[in-house]
């Protein structure tokens, strides 16, 4: 699913009134945006393995992602909203990813060699809290899943769980101006 996508937008949905949560099922394979350079992708479900590896552009928000997640990212933003794989973030040089830990998980499964870890509840964090907002929105707007729409409706409260994860050598100013400016 969206491998090479240079544009548009995708949205995977479960069938309607399937009985099971978005958030603790798979709705994609593996390596899905795989050398994505644009375009969104909206998934009510979790992805596989390898979910945005050498992702450039491409802004995405998932419900979960398996092993190597935004690996070799040098640009784009994705949002996951649930548990993580390991190796997040391998040789992830640009772009960003927010994702929401839960069972305080992230920091041991995160690959800590070029990405570091930022909350984004401070005071000094309101522009990317504002984007995170926005960005749930219109994922809500997009699924309509009940998952996305809980996180969503109580935000302020979820806000503390979400970790901004970015490439060390990257200023927070600059990372979300660059995203801005490229919102796909």
């Amino acid at each position: 699913v969206g491998k090479g996508m240079t544009g548009g937008k995708l949205v995977l949905v479960p069938p309607a009134g399937s009985p099971f949560r978005s958030e603790q099922t798979a709705i994609m394979g593996n390596t899905c945006l795989y050398g994505a350079t644009g375009g969104k992708l909206f998934a009510a479900g979790v992805a596989g393995e390898r979910f945005a590896v050498r992702n450039s552009g491409c802004h995405a928000v998932i419900e979960g992602a398996g092993d190597h997640c935004c690996e070799y990212m040098t640009g784009g933003m994705v949002c996951v909203l649930g548990k993580t794989g390991y190796n997040f973030g391998a040789g992830m040089t640009g772009g960003f990813a927010y994702v929401l830990d839960l069972d305080n998980s992230l920091f041991d499964r995160l690959n800590h060699e070029l990405v570091e870890l930022q909350r984004i509840s401070g005071e000094a964090m309101e522009a990317y809290r504002n984007h995170l907002g926005g960005v749930l929105h219109e994922y809500v707007d997009e699924t309509g899943s009940a998952w996305g729409a809980e996180v969503l409706e109580d935000l302020d409260n979820y806000i503390r769980r979400f970790w901004l994860v970015k490439p060390k050598a990257a200023s927070l100013r600059a990372l979300l101006r660059t995203t801005l400016a490229n919102p796909q």
